[in-house]
């Protein structure tokens, strides 16, 4: 369910109780979590170095594969209800950004014919307000097309990127696994994801983030005619390339504008919508997405490849480095907190890049 910003849906949605992100149970810290995170933030850096011998390169240790990197503008209306008038949203104002599209395993490698979740991660310029970092004034926005994060929490996250390790390579002996867990469906749905278009493809958080005063979930959904049509194209492996995702991205950004809205989903229940687990969507019937701003991306080649090896090579997107006003919540943002720094680290030691702290679409290629 999606609510309009038009007088009757506003004053409804207004009158709803939100949970204040402060608010006792948001976040609930379990025992042994930063010795959990620190096994993740090393396993990381082993599937890194693993696909280093493969490629002699060192890319990040998921989204390891860019599907194409266009430039737009977040453009954010005077007309948003007060509850929506949160963090960066409280008022209108134009932001130039740059956007990612990937495939999210760390394999850089990996066949577009394969289904797996895909990515898209927005790096968001000139954004006013207090950072975590005072020197970066970007903020990064990341999203993934499942809704639900398998990975769901610190705990979670080792014992399946552990199984990932020692079986990705063997999935009758992975899916043994998985499947004597209670969390089965959730692992193994990430191979049976619907293969489409990645410019009709919504995308979710899948985590919760502050949002103002309040606590809450965003998703990027395509907005034009031309993108929504798209969706009906999906990937047949015995008859495209293993570079489709690319390819059709490519064609799609030629020749057309791109327009996303991007939505929130505020908290109104712990029980029904947990900030600490996440693998459990939060029901839209009950809790309805709101628009907040809009996505507009020009015609353009998506596939630049200096620019590609500029973002791979040089630049890191943390919503950690972001506004204090969108702080991320969470086991798995904690967890992301120690494991993003550390795998961004690895890549510039064995690539002997140095990172680059881009505040400015001037200084993008």
């Amino acid at each position: 369910m999606e609510i309009s910003n038009n007088s009757e849906d506003q004053q409804a949605m207004a009158s709803r109780k939100y949970i204040h992100w402060q608010d006792e149970g948001v976040e609930k810290i379990p025992p042994n979590e930063a010795e959990d995170i620190q096994a993740v933030a090393d396993m990381i850096n082993t599937i890194q170095k693993a696909q280093y011998n493969m490629h002699r390169h060192c890319y990040s240790g998921t989204h390891a594969r860019t599907q194409g990197i266009v430039k737009g503008m977040l453009i954010i209306e005077d007309d948003l209800p007060k509850h929506l008038k949160q963090s960066m949203f409280a008022h209108a104002g134009q932001y130039p950004v740059v956007c990612r599209y990937s495939s999210e395993p760390g394999d850089p490698g990996l066949d577009d014919r394969i289904p797996q979740p895909r990515g898209f991660a927005m790096k968001v310029f000139n954004v006013p307000g207090e950072m975590f970092d005072p020197t970066k004034t970007a903020q990064d926005i990341e999203f993934n097309s499942t809704p639900a994060l398998d990975l769901a929490d610190a705990k979670t996250t080792r014992e399946i990127v552990d199984l990932r390790i020692k079986y990705g390579n063997n999935q009758p002996e992975l899916y043994k696994r998985l499947e004597a867990r209670p969390d089965t469906d959730l692992q193994k749905f990430r191979d049976s994801v619907r293969n489409t278009h990645l410019e009709s493809t919504r995308q979710y958080s899948q985590t919760a983030y502050r949002f103002g005063d309040y606590v809450a979930k965003y998703c990027l959904v395509p907005n034009s005619e031309t993108q929504r049509k798209l969706y009906e194209e999906t990937v047949k492996p015995d008859a495209h390339p293993s570079d489709i995702l690319h390819q059709w991205l490519k064609n799609f950004h030629e020749a057309h504008d791109a327009e996303y809205l991007l939505q929130f989903q505020l908290c109104e229940n712990l029980h029904d919508q947990p900030v600490e687990y996440a693998g459990k969507v939060w029901d839209p019937e009950k809790y309805p997405w709101q628009t907040v701003a809009r996505l507009v991306v020009p015609k353009q080649d998506s596939f630049n490849y200096e620019l590609k090896t500029f973002w791979e090579d040089h630049m890191r997107v943390d919503p950690w480095l972001g506004l204090k006003t969108m702080q991320p919540l969470g086991s798995p943002n904690r967890l992301r907190r120690v494991v993003y720094p550390a795998s961004s680290k690895l890549r510039r030691i064995m690539n002997g890049r140095k990172e680059i702290n881009v505040t400015s679409m001037d200084q993008i290629p």
